[in-house]
């Protein structure tokens, strides 16, 4: 017997996986209070007693019918590796929806332990689960367990290393024992009558005859063709579901045993029996989250939901802003005295100018210029814990279902976007959600708009610098002009065949409940975590060589920086463009030809944080976000030329052009194209190019895209809600979010 134990974490999305997965091994993965977070498979190990256990956290799935890659991902894993224990995490105040992939599990043949999470929102709603009873009809074992407050973790685990040799525990009691009403047999007989298979001390579920008929046939011949195949029984059902993936693995002809695809006919039998179980372990079911449905005719409001995600944003941004610049005063004045204590004790000790110079003029200056916007930073991401984990942020991919239905997308695509505001990394990976490759290459392609955070310290810097008490609106449209764009890019490239994807957002919206300090405590430290580390590592490299560059010349260590190295990059690159016979400056019609500017948004590739530190570095300013040292570089920049049009030009420039490193790396792992992510850094600058030049060339082009923005979002979004309201059903309440399932069973009204 192994000695270590593998346990696959597998439920809905949103059901507390991750959470349970933290508790247990000390990771801090990230989790939020919306579905879709978890994309691809996490490990983590721990010991209990005698016993060694590696845990597997994998994506949320609605079925073992997979569409998306995350969902291929779970299956594959379920199926294809040596997985020991699958803890099926059901989330208990959902418990009907839930079921339907615990059957599923079951029908796998392989040892199920079932977790009944959030115990806490049942008791409540009122409502009460018999927990004698769910495990007789299903055969399995149900701990109820709570992943937030670490209660029922160490019986999860102890049952775990006991049931790990036990497929069912063979005491099922069904009322229904060997007969079949009327309920479960599809026939015209409205009695009971005996079955005629001995199925029912074997298997959780039975089918009706006809089914259970057709299931022998398919097993024998696939035990004719194959041999004893792995769970047998399961592979025969999906081959009577006709699905692709197992008819790929097992081609056999059955032609003369079934004619149709038996799939809606098991999906409805499969729910007639989750009735059964729901009608006889849960009491006071009719119980429901009152509040949240009150809360949700409001903030999902088809007018008033779009603009009051745009208000909440602006919210968020207030705060940033004011709390956040309060506290960088005080951080302002901690890098400004280590600066000038450092330079005293390097003076002191007569250290060299080339050292001195090195540690603060370049290390001190890039890196500390940075740590100065840790604050914002800090409540920026803290905003957005808050409104993750409290469950509003699923409703804003509800919201706008419309807008990215009339651009040929689902609105499931618009999570990935709301994850780039705080970085484009995962929002990337979370792609994977998407159905199709199509839609993926377009999300993909437009998820790099979203500001994310590593943007904030340039439009804090130059916003203050430049527009004074309207900082915070300027910093805030660089977030609508992101959405606006990827909104035009989006529509720009949709076609005939998109027209219907709009209408297939199936999502879950989860209850809203009270933020939980641990998971927004874990969330807020993983990005300040990131941003320190970022600033240790990339942002020191990058202003040691941007220092070197700027402070060396082909002669050595010069005076003069017009004569560096910097200076020669920036000549080189800045200058012209072959159209034609024409010849014209790159940047010169964005109002950003000055070379410097040049060599710092070539810096910021490695990080966009790097923009910010190369203004310091470049202009030997120190402290370069204290008020003297933004009224220095202003008046440096003015004196250039620079004014307040063409600092906004920079921002809308930072915000659109080529991505980071890291997201050009993840870019291309997850396309497994190099012609797509060199199309996507070409387009991305050329999109910000055209961008910024509209900004700079059209005097009033500031004023009527912060003004057309609004009217585009509202008047596009409430005109096709107008079209579409009466297929409009709230996903969530009455649908799985996903599966096939609602559809079969008339749920959802999306099919």
């Amino acid at each position: 017997m192994k000695s270590e134990i593998q346990v696959g974490f597998v439920g809905n999305p949103n059901c507390g996986k991750t959470t349970l997965f933290n508790a247990y091994t000390g990771a801090n993965l990230k989790v939020a209070n919306w579905p879709g977070v978890t994309v691809e498979k996490k490990e983590g190990a721990f010991k209990y007693h005698d016993h060694r256990f590696k845990l597997v956290d994998l994506p949320g799935i609605y079925s073992l019918t997979s569409y998306t890659m995350e969902e291929r991902l779970t299956r594959e894993y379920i199926l294809d590796s040596n997985v020991d224990v699958i803890v099926n995490i059901v989330d208990a105040s959902s418990l009907e929806r839930n079921l339907y992939l615990t059957l599923q599990l079951i029908e796998l043949g392989k040892p199920v332990v079932l977790a009944l999470n959030m115990m806490d929102i049942v008791e409540e709603r009122g409502m009460e689960i018999d927990l004698h009873r769910l495990p007789e009809m299903l055969g399995i074992p149900v701990i109820p367990v709570s992943a937030r407050k670490k209660t029922g973790l160490d019986i999860l685990m102890h049952t775990v290393s006991h049931h790990r040799d036990k497929k069912l525990d063979h005491n099922l009691e069904h009322h229904h024992d060997r007969t079949i009403n009327k309920h479960t047999n599809h026939s015209k007989d409205q009695g009971d009558y005996k079955h005629k298979h001995e199925h029912h001390n074997e298997y959780t579920i039975v089918y009706s005859d006809d089914i259970e008929d057709k299931i022998d046939e398919v097993s024998e011949l696939l035990r004719k063709d194959y041999g004893e195949v792995d769970n047998l029984r399961w592979h025969a059902i999906k081959l009577m579901e006709m699905d692709e993936a197992v008819m790929r693995k097992y081609p056999i002809d059955l032609t003369k045993v079934i004619k149709h695809s038996y799939e809606g006919d098991i999906i409805n039998q499969k729910y007639d029996f989750i009735e059964e179980i729901i009608e006889e372990v849960l009491v006071n079911k009719h119980k429901k989250a009152a509040s949240t449905d009150k809360i949700d005719r409001i903030l999902t409001h088809r007018f008033l939901g779009l603009p009051i995600f745009l208000g909440i944003m602006a919210l968020v941004f207030f705060f940033t802003f004011q709390i956040g610049d309060f506290i960088k005063g005080f951080f302002e004045i901690g890098i400004g005295a280590f600066s000038e204590g450092t330079l005293y004790l390097l003076e002191h000790i007569h250290a060299g100018y080339f050292i001195t110079s090195l540690i603060v003029d370049g290390i001190i200056a890039g890196v500390g210029g940075i740590l100065t916007f840790l604050p914002n930073i800090f409540i920026l991401f803290l905003a957005l814990a808050y409104l993750e984990d409290s469950g509003y942020m699923a409703r804003v991919a509800y919201v706008m279902d419309g807008i990215m239905g009339k651009l040929g997308l689902s609105g499931r695509a618009f999570i990935p976007m709301l994850l780039g505001f705080g970085c484009t990394v995962p929002a990337i990976m979370a792609s994977r959600s998407l159905e199709n490759m199509r839609d993926r290459r377009k999300t993909i392609l437009i998820t790099p708009f979203m500001s994310c955070s590593a943007r904030l310290p340039i439009y804090v810097l130059f916003s203050q610098m430049f527009f004074g008490r309207n900082a915070m609106l300027v910093a805030y449209s660089m977030y609508l002009i992101g959405i606006l764009v990827a909104i035009l890019v989006a529509f720009a490239m949709r076609n005939k065949s998109d027209q219907s994807v709009g209408n297939t957002l199936l999502i879950e919206l989860p209850e809203y409940k009270t933020p939980n300090l641990r998971t927004i405590f874990i969330y807020v430290w993983e990005k300040v975590k990131e941003y320190l580390t970022k600033a240790g590592t990339t942002i020191f490299a990058a202003s040691v060589v941007i220092w070197f560059i700027l402070n060396f010349g082909p002669h050595g260590m010069i005076s003069d920086m017009s004569d560096s190295f910097g200076a020669m990059i920036g000549r080189v690159i800045a200058p012209v463009l072959m159209i034609g016979r024409v010849i014209a400056p790159v940047l010169k019609p964005a109002g950003l030809d000055m070379w410097q500017v040049v060599v710092a948004l070539i810096s910021g590739i490695a990080a966009k944080e790097v923009v910010v530190s190369s203004f310091s570095v470049l202009f030997q300013i120190g402290n370069i976000t204290s008020p003297q040292g933004m009224a220095s570089l202003s008046e440096i920049l003015v004196g250039y030329g620079f004014g307040a049009l063409n600092a906004y030009a920079l921002m809308a420039f930072s915000l659109l052009y080529i991505p980071c490193a890291a997201t050009i790396g993840v870019i291309q792992r997850e396309m497994r194209s190099a012609k797509w992510t060199i199309f996507t850094i070409f387009f991305q600058l050329a999109v910000a190019l055209l961008v910024s030049t509209l900004i700079y060339n059209k005097k009033g082009m500031v004023s009527i895209m912060a003004g057309i923005i609004l009217g585009i979002l509202i008047v596009g979004y409430t005109g096709f809600v107008i079209y579409k309201k009466s297929k409009d059903v709230k996903a969530g309440k009455s649908c799985c979010g996903g599966c096939s399932s609602c559809a079969s069973k008339g749920q959802c009204g999306k099919v």
